[in-house]
Formats: C-alpha cells, structure tokens, sequence
C-alpha cells in the first residue's frame, strides 16, 4: 500500500473509530438510568455491536501500523455532563430512548459524511465496507428504539 493511500486510509479509520468509541461510552453512560429491562436488553445489544466496531476499526489502524486515538477528556467529559444534566428531570423510558435515537442519528450522520468524503478518494475498500455498515447498524437501531417512544 502506497504511502498516499496509508494517510488516507489512516484519517478515515480515525474518524470511524471516534465514532464508535463515542457510541459505545454513551451506552455505557445512560446504562445506569435504564430501568426498563426490554430497553436495557435493546441497548445492552448495541453496546455489544459498537465495541465489536471498536475492535474491528482497531484492527485495520493497527494494521497500517497506526494506533487508535480516542476524543479528548474535554469531549468526552462534556458529553458525560450533557447527558447526567439531560436526565436529572427526566430519566423516563421514552426520555431515554429520544436521548439515544439521536445519538445514533448523530452517529449515522457523521459515518454518511465519512464514507461521502472518502469513496471518491484513494481508500481501501475493506473501511469503506466497515463504515457503510456501521451507518446501517446505527439506523437499524433507530427503528428499534422507536418502539420505546
């Protein structure tokens, strides 16, 4: 693989892993304010799946002998506030599920931009794959929690 196509290859698995990273640690978080045990099972599940994401994307940046890069504490810290703020007054099942469908929406939107920004651009085609599945994981998830509204 040519040096171009490494650097290129290397943004994308970056943005990629952010992304479940970011999924994985806001399950983690609203997890302790779950009561509804179909919910909890529902995200319990997603969890599983995004840090399965987590391993893969892992696994292709250590590949091109990269290493994965988490967001900041500052981000990280900000979106554990947001939440516990977002669920003082309302920790209601619906309340949840609203909280993580836009989460995934976020994350959805975010993985559309990347494979967007990267299919016309010299990528391998193994995280392209990875990425459009994960959009598709994450807009499964947005039915399924629906039913939670």
């Amino acid at each position: 693989m040519d040096n171009n196509k490494k650097a290129v290859n290397a943004q994308m698995l970056d943005r990629m892993y952010k992304n479940v990273k970011m999924g994985s640690d806001s399950m983690v978080n609203i997890m302790s304010r779950v009561k509804d045990g179909d919910l909890r099972q529902e995200l319990t599940a997603q969890l599983d799946k995004y840090e399965g994401y987590g391993k893969q994307v892992s696994k292709m940046i250590y590949d091109i002998g990269g290493q994965p890069k988490e967001e900041g504490f500052m981000t990280k810290m900000s979106a554990k506030i947001g939440m516990a703020m977002n669920t003082m007054t309302d920790s209601t099942t619906s309340h949840l599920a609203q909280m993580v469908i836009e989460g995934a929406t976020m994350g959805m939107t975010d993985m559309t931009k990347i494979v967007r920004e990267f299919e016309n651009r010299e990528c391998s085609e193994a995280p392209l794959k990875l990425a459009r599945e994960i959009a598709a994981f994450e807009d499964d998830s947005i039915e399924k929690l629906k039913k939670f509204l």
